[in-house]
């Protein structure tokens, strides 16, 4: 095993100096290592790929279609990535020149940070956030302004965006939002997606807006951030969540064609290019009345287990926000336990074999909360409630 040069590490990039692994990663895998555990920690959906998307991946291997595609993602691909945009949600996009099919919402996102900030840069986050987000923008020499949320229902307010904008003067060059939110399954609606793009339209700065999970809405239809600010909107989204994909890695970005211009130099620059099977497969994902169905199929699946999982946790004492979108519920600890969120899933993954996520790992406004995936079967969920039911029981305060 080499060990590296001392030498060689002292004039690293230091922008990743004193960046960490991402903290959920980090919990699940101490929690993997306990027999019998039950996770309600990562993200990931636990449906299969539909059938015929599956077979579109299998149909282009069998095509031969393994030479290099263009950067920003096959016409066929870029098309039905815009028909699915202004199909769900009436927002209008070129295929050629404002779309861009990269390997996973994060590689887009890396992309266009990439490709707007420069150090020194402020990037305004609603907060509890998606804890990736900090780091990308570090990454870039840049400084995350967080906007704790909690007084206003997880759910930014054009008053407090005001005023991080003032606070915070002409360093600041992006605002980044994520709806349905990770970690609180907290949404905007048509009217407050519109009352902050009225306070952004008045200044130059680039929304960056991740709605990846905009297809797992709740009780009324996703309002994206483009229809009302396209302009100066990067759009963020794929198929990892709606269509259970995650590992598969396609998303989309898109945005005006002089900024996606950039973005997918960027992209091409970091990635050349995604996957053909993956391609086709998203395309038919995107594109088919059947890919609208799975979709649907899962989101109805959802809705059971959210309100399952809502109601046995309110009986408990926790506090939720009403979890509108995404497949997560960020409950706040019941007074008399445990208040560090850390070591309340610790604590509760040592007793009773059940992993949760600690909410302060998702900034600030996060602390004494802890978030839960839903997105497991029904009888996992069933006797997840138990254990923690049980700590509860168990733990009570004396």
């Amino acid at each position: 095993m080499p060990n590296t040069k001392p030498g060689l590490l002292k004039d690293l990039k230091h922008t990743y100096d004193g960046l960490k692994p991402n903290p959920i990663r980090i919990f699940d895998a101490e929690a993997s290592k306990i027999e019998g555990v039950i996770k309600l920690s990562l993200g990931e959906p636990d449906f299969n790929v539909p059938e015929h998307v599956k077979q579109a991946a299998i149909d282009a291997i069998k095509d031969n279609e393994s030479h290099y595609g263009p950067s920003n993602g096959w016409p066929y691909v870029r098309k039905a990535a815009a028909g699915f945009l202004k199909d769900r949600y009436n927002l209008d996009y070129n295929p050629d020149t404002e779309i861009a099919i990269t390997v996973g919402a994060t590689e887009g996102l890396h992309s266009a940070l990439d490709t707007i900030l420069n150090p020194g840069d402020k990037i305004l986050m609603p907060s509890p956030t998606f804890s990736l987000y900090d780091q990308l923008v570090r990454i870039n020499g840049a400084e995350p302004v967080y906007i704790n949320t909690e007084s206003t229902g997880f759910v930014l307010t054009p008053e407090q965006l005001q005023k991080a904008i003032d606070d915070n003067g002409p360093k600041v060059k992006v605002i980044l939002l994520n709806f349905p939110s990770n970690p609180t399954g907290v949404t905007y609606n048509a009217e407050q997606v519109k009352a902050i793009a009225d306070v952004v339209r008045k200044t130059n700065l680039i929304v960056i807006s991740d709605e990846i999970y905009s297809e797992l809405t709740y009780g009324a239809k996703h309002a994206s951030f483009a229809g009302e600010l396209p302009e100066q909107t990067i759009l963020i989204n794929g198929v990892s969540k709606s269509h259970a994909m995650t590992g598969w890695r396609i998303g989309l970005i898109a945005g005006p064609a002089d900024l996606m211009k950039r973005v997918s130099l960027a992209h091409a620059f970091n990635v050349t290019s995604a996957s053909n099977p993956e391609m086709a497969a998203a395309a038919e994902a995107l594109s088919t009345e059947e890919g609208r169905q799975d979709t649907l199929k899962m989101k109805a699946e959802y809705i059971k287990r959210r309100d399952f999982v809502v109601e046995i946790m309110r009986g408990l004492g926790f506090k939720i926000a009403n979890p509108s979108g995404a497949f997560y519920v960020f409950a706040k600890i019941p007074s008399g336990y445990i208040q560090d969120d850390n070591d309340f899933c610790y604590d509760l993954v040592r007793k009773n074999k059940l992993a949760l996520i600690a909410g302060s790992g998702f900034g600030p406004g996060g602390e004494h909360y802890i978030r839960v995936s839903y997105a497991a079967s029904m009888e996992t969920l069933q006797e997840a409630m138990k254990r923690l039911t049980a700590y509860i029981n168990e733990n009570k305060p004396k």
